[in-house]
């Protein structure tokens, strides 16, 4: 039997996975708890024209992140922050401020969850860090600390 899930499921798949399973798990497990639909021909052809629309909505997600790529690979972030003697933060740099310095220098949207830095930022001076425009698709930049 032939089901479309509508929700992920452990062990089992993703949301619009279409997977084939025996018909008492699919009838009574799956389909039964709202987990699934049957695989009908008409369903199927709609499950194929939203397969074909995903794909081209992520080759253009994946296009725009390349293009974002190169306009940032290889850049410098600056940002400012009060310090105390040697160079000492009073607290560190969060990837929020890295996003919203990233949004001022060269507009770019990117979310502070995307950021990837391998250290806390305690001290002024330059750390490399990663961006994640889209999976597979990382930038990495360099974050240079400077005080007030």
């Amino acid at each position: 039997m032939k089901v479309i899930l509508k929700q992920d499921v452990a062990k089992v798949g993703k949301k619009g996975d279409l997977l084939e399973v025996s018909d008492g798990y699919g009838r009574n497990f799956l389909i039964g708890r709202g987990l699934a639909e049957e695989g009908t021909p008409g369903r199927l052809r709609e499950y194929q024209e939203l397969q074909k629309t995903q794909k081209l909505r992520d080759e253009k997600l994946r296009r725009a992140a390349e293009e974002a790529r190169k306009k940032l690979a290889g850049k410098l972030v600056s940002v400012k922050a009060s310090a105390g003697e040697g160079g000492k933060l009073f607290g560190s740099v969060t990837s929020a401020q890295i996003a919203d310095a990233l949004a001022v220098q060269y507009g770019a949207d990117i979310d502070k969850k995307d950021i990837k830095i391998d250290e806390a930022v305690k001290q002024s001076g330059s750390y490399p860090f990663k961006i994640k425009l889209y999976p597979g698709v990382e930038a990495e930049m360099t974050l240079r600390v400077e005080t007030e």
